[in-house]
Order: C-alpha cells, then sequence, then structure tokens
C-alpha cells in the first residue's frame, strides 16, 4: 500500500480499492446469476453484472483524468469474503429459495459495502476539487443505491415468502 499523507492520497486509494472490488463483482456475478432460481433475481443480477462493467469503464475514465496508475496486485479486497460467502452457499444443500434468499443477503451486504466506498470517495473528490470525478462517482453511488433497493424488493415480495 502507499503512503497516505492527505486526503487526496486516500482519495486515490479508495479509487484503486473501487476497481479492484469491481473487478472481482464482474468475475463473481455471472455464477451469482446462473444460481439464481428465482427470474427476477437472476434478471436483477443480470443487469447490475451489465451495469457493474459500466460502472469499472468510469473508473477507468476517473483513473485516466486523476493519473491514478493500478496496482498489478489483486490480493486482498473488503469483498472477498463476502463473495466466499456468495460462493459457499452456492454449494450448500439448500432448497433453491433459501439459496436465493442467501444470495440477496450477500449481494446486499456488497451493495452496502459500495454505497459506503462510493459515498466516501465522491465526498473527497468533491472536497479536493474534483467536481467531474465527483459527479462520476455519485452517479455510481445512485445506481448502487437503486440495485439494493431492488434487491430488498424482490427479498421482500417474493424470495423470502417462498423460502420460508
Amino acid at each position: 500500500m502507499t503512503e497516505l499523507r492527505s486526503l487526496e492520497d486516500l482519495l486515490r486509494h479508495e479509487i484503486r480499492e473501487l476497481c479492484q472490488v469491481e473487478d472481482q463483482l464482474i468475475e463473481a456475478m455471472p455464477e451469482m446469476a446462473r444460481s439464481a432460481g428465482d427470474q427476477l433475481l437472476k434478471m436483477a443480477l443480470e443487469n447490475h453484472l451489465e451495469e457493474t462493467k459500466l460502472q469499472r469503464q468510469r473508473l477507468d475514465h476517473i483513473c485516466q483524468m486523476m493519473g491514478i496508475e493500478l496496482n498489478a496486485d489483486k490480493g486482498a479486497s473488503p469483498i472477498k469474503g463476502m463473495l466466499k460467502l456468495s460462493t459457499e452457499l452456492m454449494a450448500v444443500d439448500a432448497t433453491p429459495e433459501a439459496i436465493d434468499a442467501g444470495l440477496i443477503a450477500a449481494s446486499q451486504k456488497i451493495e452496502h459495502y459500495e454505497i459506503s466506498a462510493y459515498g466516501t470517495a465522491a465526498h473527497y473528490a468533491e472536497r479536493l476539487g474534483h467536481l467531474e470525478v465527483a459527479a462520476l462517482l455519485r452517479q455510481t453511488l445512485d445506481e448502487e443505491k437503486m440495485a439494493d433497493t431492488k434487491l430488498n424488493e424482490i427479498a421482500k415480495n417474493s424470495v423470502n415468502i417462498k423460502a420460508m
């Protein structure tokens, strides 16, 4: 990890971390979508995968704008454990409905992390005068909030009821 001496350093660190998170999600989400039994959940995961790819492109644009070089190190990530949990969930001998409920829970944990991370990075960017970067980060923040709301609706109106 590079030294963090200023808010600017911290913003750059957060953006690198977000790149790593989005890369890991792009890798993991197709299997999560395949494992979903509920069609609304499957569609929501597939749609969010496409949105995540666009979010990753947005982060690449931010990196170019700010001259941020990405590390080749794909090591520790804040969501690695959450993704491991979803992988383990997909491998258990459970009803499809219970697996769907677990996938939503794991996905919402990830969404909540992303909401926090994008909100923090957007605030840092705004405070530092990187207004275009802040706007791009807030665009993704809004998308993550909408994804969380959609997952919540699917859980409450369908999946959790079926899993009872």
